[in-house]
Protein backbone atom coordinates (compact mmCIF):
# COMPACT_ATOMS: atom_id res chain seq x y z
CA UNK A 1 0.00 0.00 0.00
CA UNK A 2 1.22 3.42 -0.76
CA UNK A 3 2.71 5.67 2.64
CA UNK A 4 1.39 8.70 3.18
CA UNK A 5 2.92 11.69 4.37
CA UNK A 6 0.77 12.08 7.00
CA UNK A 7 1.67 8.55 8.23
CA UNK A 8 5.57 8.93 7.90
CA UNK A 9 4.82 12.55 9.81
CA UNK A 10 3.15 10.32 12.82
CA UNK A 11 5.50 8.29 13.27
CA UNK A 12 8.59 10.67 13.63
CA UNK A 13 6.43 13.13 15.87
CA UNK A 14 6.16 9.63 17.82
CA UNK A 15 9.99 8.42 17.83
CA UNK A 16 11.79 11.46 17.02
CA UNK A 17 13.52 9.35 14.11
CA UNK A 18 14.06 10.88 10.41
CA UNK A 19 11.70 10.91 7.69
CA UNK A 20 13.62 8.48 5.80
CA UNK A 21 13.87 5.84 8.65
CA UNK A 22 9.77 6.15 9.26
CA UNK A 23 9.00 5.59 5.76
CA UNK A 24 11.16 2.69 5.29
CA UNK A 25 9.60 1.39 8.52
CA UNK A 26 5.88 1.78 7.66
CA UNK A 27 6.52 0.21 4.10
CA UNK A 28 8.41 -2.63 5.77
CA UNK A 29 5.00 -2.96 8.32
CA UNK A 30 2.69 -2.20 5.22
CA UNK A 31 1.20 0.62 6.61
CA UNK A 32 0.61 -0.43 10.24
CA UNK A 33 1.35 1.65 12.64
CA UNK A 34 2.00 0.05 15.71
CA UNK A 35 3.97 -2.88 13.87
CA UNK A 36 6.10 0.19 12.47
CA UNK A 37 6.19 1.26 15.71
CA UNK A 38 7.82 -2.30 16.87
CA UNK A 39 9.95 -2.35 14.11
CA UNK A 40 11.72 1.29 14.67
CA UNK A 41 12.05 0.05 18.13
CA UNK A 42 14.21 -2.87 17.60
CA UNK A 43 15.86 -1.20 14.78
CA UNK A 44 16.33 2.29 16.15
CA UNK A 45 16.01 1.35 20.03
CA UNK A 46 19.04 3.35 21.48
CA UNK A 47 19.01 6.07 19.25
CA UNK A 48 15.25 6.36 20.17
CA UNK A 49 15.53 6.72 23.55
CA UNK A 50 18.02 9.75 22.82
CA UNK A 51 15.42 11.56 20.88
CA UNK A 52 12.45 11.62 22.09
CA UNK A 53 12.38 14.43 24.29
CA UNK A 54 14.53 16.87 21.87
CA UNK A 55 12.33 19.49 20.23
CA UNK A 56 13.10 21.45 17.10
CA UNK A 57 12.92 24.81 18.13
CA UNK A 58 14.92 26.65 16.03
CA UNK A 59 14.95 27.20 12.46
CA UNK A 60 14.58 29.54 9.14
CA UNK A 61 11.95 31.52 7.99
CA UNK A 62 12.14 31.83 3.66
CA UNK A 63 9.67 33.49 0.97
CA UNK A 64 9.12 32.67 -3.02
CA UNK A 65 7.74 35.40 -4.82
CA UNK A 66 6.15 35.24 -8.47
CA UNK A 67 7.77 37.33 -11.47
CA UNK A 68 5.19 39.63 -11.69
CA UNK A 69 4.85 40.11 -7.39
CA UNK A 70 1.23 39.14 -7.58
CA UNK A 71 2.23 35.93 -5.88
CA UNK A 72 4.09 34.99 -2.40
CA UNK A 73 5.05 32.44 -0.09
CA UNK A 74 6.25 32.51 2.90
CA UNK A 75 7.82 29.31 5.07
CA UNK A 76 9.24 28.38 7.87
CA UNK A 77 11.36 24.96 8.74
CA UNK A 78 12.10 24.38 12.01
CA UNK A 79 15.19 21.80 13.62
CA UNK A 80 16.71 21.62 17.01
CA UNK A 81 19.72 23.84 16.99
CA UNK A 82 20.62 26.87 16.06
CA UNK A 83 24.01 25.38 14.54
CA UNK A 84 22.17 23.55 12.11
CA UNK A 85 19.61 26.37 11.26
CA UNK A 86 22.26 28.94 10.11
CA UNK A 87 23.69 25.93 7.99
CA UNK A 88 23.80 27.09 4.44
CA UNK A 89 22.46 23.26 3.68
CA UNK A 90 19.42 23.82 5.77
CA UNK A 91 18.98 27.56 4.56
CA UNK A 92 18.82 26.18 0.97
CA UNK A 93 16.18 23.35 1.83
CA UNK A 94 13.70 26.12 3.15
CA UNK A 95 14.14 28.08 0.43
CA UNK A 96 13.43 25.04 -1.66
CA UNK A 97 10.22 24.52 0.13
CA UNK A 98 9.45 27.93 -0.26
CA UNK A 99 9.53 27.27 -3.88
CA UNK A 100 7.55 24.97 -4.26
CA UNK A 101 4.86 26.46 -1.91
CA UNK A 102 4.77 29.20 -4.09
CA UNK A 103 3.46 26.28 -6.54
CA UNK A 104 0.05 25.68 -4.30
CA UNK A 105 -3.43 27.45 -4.68
CA UNK A 106 -3.62 30.73 -1.89
CA UNK A 107 -3.71 29.67 1.18
CA UNK A 108 -2.02 27.41 4.12
CA UNK A 109 0.85 25.74 2.97
CA UNK A 110 0.06 22.17 2.47
CA UNK A 111 3.48 20.18 3.36
CA UNK A 112 3.57 17.56 0.46
CA UNK A 113 5.10 14.16 0.30
CA UNK A 114 8.18 15.90 -2.26
CA UNK A 115 8.78 18.59 0.55
CA UNK A 116 8.90 16.20 3.04
CA UNK A 117 10.91 14.04 1.22
CA UNK A 118 13.29 17.34 1.66
CA UNK A 119 12.84 17.20 4.76
CA UNK A 120 13.41 13.89 5.69
CA UNK A 121 17.09 13.95 3.61
CA UNK A 122 18.07 17.27 5.90
CA UNK A 123 17.21 15.56 8.81
CA UNK A 124 19.18 12.36 8.18
CA UNK A 125 22.31 14.41 6.65
CA UNK A 126 22.36 16.92 10.12
CA UNK A 127 20.61 13.97 12.69
CA UNK A 128 18.29 15.98 13.67
CA UNK A 129 14.48 16.09 14.47
CA UNK A 130 13.15 18.61 11.83
CA UNK A 131 9.33 19.85 11.37
CA UNK A 132 8.01 22.11 8.84
CA UNK A 133 5.63 24.15 11.22
CA UNK A 134 3.72 26.27 8.62
CA UNK A 135 3.47 28.25 5.40
CA UNK A 136 1.20 30.57 3.60
CA UNK A 137 0.78 31.50 0.14
CA UNK A 138 -0.83 35.21 -0.76
CA UNK A 139 -1.94 36.98 -3.74
CA UNK A 140 -4.47 37.06 -6.85
CA UNK A 141 -4.96 38.63 -9.93
CA UNK A 142 -4.52 42.12 -9.12
CA UNK A 143 -2.55 41.84 -6.14
CA UNK A 144 0.95 43.02 -5.15
CA UNK A 145 2.56 40.86 -2.17
CA UNK A 146 5.71 41.92 -0.34
CA UNK A 147 7.98 39.79 1.45
CA UNK A 148 10.42 41.14 4.49
CA UNK A 149 12.87 38.49 6.16
CA UNK A 150 14.89 39.68 8.87
CA UNK A 151 19.34 39.26 8.27
CA UNK A 152 19.13 36.28 10.87
CA UNK A 153 16.36 34.63 8.98
CA UNK A 154 14.16 33.56 12.54
CA UNK A 155 11.71 36.41 11.63
CA UNK A 156 9.82 37.29 8.64
CA UNK A 157 6.17 38.93 7.23
CA UNK A 158 4.42 38.08 3.89
CA UNK A 159 1.97 41.43 2.70
CA UNK A 160 -0.96 41.08 0.15
CA UNK A 161 -2.20 44.39 -1.23
CA UNK A 162 -3.99 46.02 -4.27
CA UNK A 163 -4.18 48.99 -5.55
CA UNK A 164 -0.95 49.56 -6.88
CA UNK A 165 1.68 49.45 -3.70
CA UNK A 166 5.20 50.02 -5.15
CA UNK A 167 8.12 47.51 -4.37
CA UNK A 168 9.60 50.19 -1.63
CA UNK A 169 6.39 50.51 0.25
CA UNK A 170 5.89 46.42 0.07
CA UNK A 171 9.20 46.38 1.71
CA UNK A 172 8.70 49.05 4.64
CA UNK A 173 4.79 47.32 5.33
CA UNK A 174 7.44 44.16 5.94
CA UNK A 175 9.87 45.38 7.81
CA UNK A 176 7.16 47.34 10.04
CA UNK A 177 5.38 43.86 10.53
CA UNK A 178 8.65 42.30 11.98
CA UNK A 179 9.24 45.07 13.92
CA UNK A 180 6.70 46.58 15.47
CA UNK A 181 5.89 46.16 19.54
CA UNK A 182 3.23 45.09 19.60
CA UNK A 183 3.27 42.87 17.03
CA UNK A 184 -0.01 43.93 15.08
CA UNK A 185 -2.80 41.09 15.42
CA UNK A 186 -5.19 42.54 12.98
CA UNK A 187 -5.37 45.30 9.93
CA UNK A 188 -8.13 47.54 12.47
CA UNK A 189 -10.52 47.40 15.32
CA UNK A 190 -12.94 44.43 13.18
CA UNK A 191 -10.12 42.45 12.61
CA UNK A 192 -9.19 42.14 16.26
CA UNK A 193 -10.67 38.86 18.35
CA UNK A 194 -13.81 39.99 20.06
CA UNK A 195 -13.19 38.99 23.23
CA UNK A 196 -9.51 40.67 23.76
CA UNK A 197 -11.22 44.01 22.91
CA UNK A 198 -13.85 43.46 25.57
CA UNK A 199 -11.26 42.21 28.10
CA UNK A 200 -9.36 45.49 27.31
CA UNK A 201 -12.34 47.73 27.78
CA UNK A 202 -13.48 46.06 30.64
CA UNK A 203 -9.98 46.09 32.22
CA UNK A 204 -10.19 50.38 31.43
CA UNK A 205 -14.21 50.59 32.97
CA UNK A 206 -12.68 49.14 36.16
CA UNK A 207 -9.58 51.11 36.30
CA UNK A 208 -11.51 54.57 35.76
CA UNK A 209 -14.10 53.11 38.25
CA UNK A 210 -11.56 52.23 40.97
CA UNK A 211 -10.37 55.66 40.80
CA UNK A 212 -13.83 57.06 42.18
CA UNK A 213 -15.83 57.54 38.59
CA UNK A 214 -18.99 56.45 38.34
CA UNK A 215 -20.10 53.66 36.02
CA UNK A 216 -21.31 56.69 33.38
CA UNK A 217 -18.15 58.50 33.50
CA UNK A 218 -15.60 55.37 33.41
CA UNK A 219 -17.30 53.80 30.24
CA UNK A 220 -16.53 56.94 28.27
CA UNK A 221 -12.90 57.34 29.74
CA UNK A 222 -12.80 53.42 28.83
CA UNK A 223 -13.57 54.61 25.05
CA UNK A 224 -10.55 56.59 25.11
CA UNK A 225 -8.16 53.89 26.91
CA UNK A 226 -9.83 51.13 23.97
CA UNK A 227 -8.88 53.94 21.46
CA UNK A 228 -5.44 53.56 22.51
CA UNK A 229 -5.08 49.80 22.91
CA UNK A 230 -6.51 49.42 18.97
CA UNK A 231 -3.80 52.35 17.75
CA UNK A 232 -1.68 49.31 19.35
CA UNK A 233 -2.66 46.17 17.66
CA UNK A 234 -4.12 47.33 14.61
CA UNK A 235 -2.04 47.25 11.95
CA UNK A 236 -3.48 50.11 10.06
CA UNK A 237 -3.42 52.22 13.29
CA UNK A 238 -0.03 51.66 14.42
CA UNK A 239 2.23 53.90 14.40
CA UNK A 240 4.83 53.45 11.34
CA UNK A 241 8.32 52.23 12.74
CA UNK A 242 10.21 54.16 10.26
CA UNK A 243 8.39 57.68 11.11
CA UNK A 244 6.12 57.28 14.53
CA UNK A 245 4.53 60.54 13.53
CA UNK A 246 2.57 58.73 10.91
CA UNK A 247 0.09 55.48 11.36
CA UNK A 248 0.80 53.05 8.85
CA UNK A 249 -2.06 53.29 6.74
CA UNK A 250 -0.48 56.95 6.06
CA UNK A 251 2.35 55.31 3.65
CA UNK A 252 -0.47 53.63 1.09
CA UNK A 253 -1.15 55.40 -2.42
CA UNK A 254 -4.62 56.69 -2.62
CA UNK A 255 -7.13 53.73 -3.01
CA UNK A 256 -4.52 50.79 -2.09
CA UNK A 257 -5.25 48.44 0.59
CA UNK A 258 -3.92 45.44 2.66
CA UNK A 259 -5.59 42.64 2.02
CA UNK A 260 -4.01 40.18 4.29
CA UNK A 261 -0.60 40.33 6.45
CA UNK A 262 1.83 37.28 8.61
CA UNK A 263 4.14 37.55 10.54
CA UNK A 264 6.84 34.12 11.25
CA UNK A 265 8.58 34.33 14.35
CA UNK A 266 10.99 31.21 15.11
CA UNK A 267 10.95 30.49 18.80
Amino acid sequence: MAITAAQVNDLRNATGLGMMECKKALTEANGDMELAGEIVRKKYGAKMAGRTDRTSSEGQVAVAISADGSKAAMVQLNTETDFTAKNDGFKAVAQQLANLALAQDVGVVTCTPEMTALIGGISIKFGETMEFKQGVVYGGAGHKVGTYVHFTGKVGAIVDTTGGVDAQTLSNLGMHIVAAVPAPLGLNEADLPADLVAKEKAIAVEEAKASGKPQEIAEKIAIGKLAKFVDSVALLRQPFVLDDKQQVKAILPKGAEIKAFKKFLVG
